[in-house]
């Protein structure tokens, strides 16, 4: 299995492509940029998610960050968002998670965060890639080597962001009764702890120890989370949640133990912030237009960034987003961070609860409906998935074509879009329509197109 590295950072099999040295050189080049800029030169966050080859990544990566010179904050297993939140509350050059999402277990990698406390930009992330090439890192002198610092609160800063957003007693007054599935990923390492002592609900959670054993296959979709709708059913829970395995998305289950997913995490988000904030909402090329019914209901302006949570974030700058995120179940909330966060979902799903009454079921059946299929396909490079395009775009003459992030085909009623995966050796395909199986059939025959394309 290749290591997969882009603007984005980087993934890959740990013993297979993801090797000490490679590792070790990321960290000296995180660690040489950090040197660079001029707020706390040096100052790098790290943090990590629970998988059990994250220790040996961890050592890995220090050892390059100490040859480099820099002072390290170590978090220790924490949420991806918390690395962004830790990254702004000290104001530090630099940041690093390490992770690889919802990837399988033999999987990890490393997410790098900017000052800003967001992920690096295209040109950030092309100057991170063009230092590994190069190999010109910084490199200290016996007297200059860099110490790590053991954060005592690691998890603190970004909870009080987030309580600061909802009306915490309100929330504690209901007593909701939540089922949590942290799956053994990092947001076991502080989300039960936020519901069950900052919000006052009834708690049952599902993989509670952080350790990335995972007990289902990691991704947060309708087919991994069986169990997690039949706890909800069995507790006679108001509402369960799944986080992925470094809790920057999040997938809803409502009170019958219906799957409502990940496209309407946002969409119930917006829903509730723009009623009483109003301001733009972003979101990417592959999220459901539910959200942008969602805008128009509420009189705020609707935009489209390409997919890549730093493409939202760049867009949400540029227009003074209210709110943004991307339909995998990640909320991105400026006031927070500028990044993806699944306990920004959780307070404002249960914010919305406590305050408009009624069940979570009934205010998803509200919003617009429409059904989203996702395929994907392996292909053999990320350049093949032109020809893929090419062929899409040959194959449906009469839709609105727009070419840059892959390719999106629009039609009045429907849509489809193929892309090339930053993070797996795979497209994607998605597909939109008023229903199942409309979007069904037109995600099937466009996956059938692309695979003939790039065989």
């Amino acid at each position: 299995m290749p290591r997969i590295l882009s603007v984005s950072g980087l993934r890959g099999v740990v013993g297979d492509g993801l090797d000490p040295d490679f590792l070790t050189r990321f960290g000296q080049a995180v660690g040489t940029l950090a040197l660079r800029e001029e707020r706390n030169p040096g100052l790098v966050v790290l943090t990590r998610d629970g998988r059990p080859t994250g220790p040996m990544v961890r050592h890995c990566v220090l050892g390059g960050l100490l040859a480099s010179g820099c002072r390290v904050l170590d978090g220790g297993v924490a949420m991806t968002p918390t690395c962004g939140v830790l990254v702004q509350h000290h104001g530090a050059a630099a940041g690093l998670q390490i992770t690889a999402s919802h990837n399988p277990l033999e999987w990890n990698g490393l997410k790098p965060f900017a000052p800003s406390g967001g992920v690096l930009n295209k040109t950030q992330g092309e100057a991170l890639v063009g230092l590994l090439e190069s190999g010109d890192f910084a490199a200290a002198g016996w007297d200059g080597v860099g110490s790590v610092e053991t954060l005592a609160d690691p998890h603190g800063p970004h909870l009080r962001r987030v309580l600061d957003l909802i009306d915490r007693d309100a929330i504690r007054a209901q007593r909701f009764r939540v089922v949590l599935d942290c799956n053994r990923g990092s947001g076991a390492a502080a989300t039960p702890g936020f519901l069950r002592e900052e919000l006052g609900c009834e708690v049952t959670v599902l993989g509670d120890t952080p350790d990335g054993l995972f007990e289902h296959t990691p991704e947060p979709t309708e087919a991994n989370l069986t169990g997690l709708c039949t706890a909800v059913r069995e507790a006679g829970a108001d509402v369960g949640f799944a986080q992925d395995p470094d809790a920057d998305r999040l997938a809803i289950v409502d009170e019958t133990g219906r799957y409502i997913g990940e496209e309407l995490t946002l969409a119930l988000c917006a829903d509730h912030v723009l009623a009483t904030r109003k301001g733009p909402l972003v979101v990417n090329g592959s999220t459901s237009r539910v959200n942008a019914d969602v805008a128009e209901s509420h009189g705020c302006a609707f935009h489209r960034s390409a997919v890549g949570e730093a493409n939202v974030v760049g867009e949400m700058n540029r227009v003074g987003a209210a709110l943004g995120g991307e339909g995998n179940g990640g909320v991105i909330e400026p006031r927070v961070g500028p990044v993806r966060d699944s306990l920004v979902s959780i307070a404002y799903v249960l914010d919305g609860l406590a305050k408009r009454g009624g069940k979570v079921g009934a205010w998803a059946d509200s919003l617009p409906s429409y059904a989203i299929v996702k395929n994907k396909f392996a292909v053999p490079s990320p350049d093949r998935v032109d020809a893929a395009c090419t062929a899409l775009a040959a194959a449906y003459p009469d839709a609105e074509a727009k070419w840059g992030d892959g390719l999106r085909l629009d039609w009045a009623d429907r849509w489809v879009q193929v892309r090339a995966s930053n993070t797996e050796p795979i497209a994607r395909v998605i597909a939109e329509a008023p229903t199942r199986d409309v979007s069904e059939a037109l995600a099937a025959e466009a996956t059938a197109i692309c695979e003939r394309a790039v065989a």
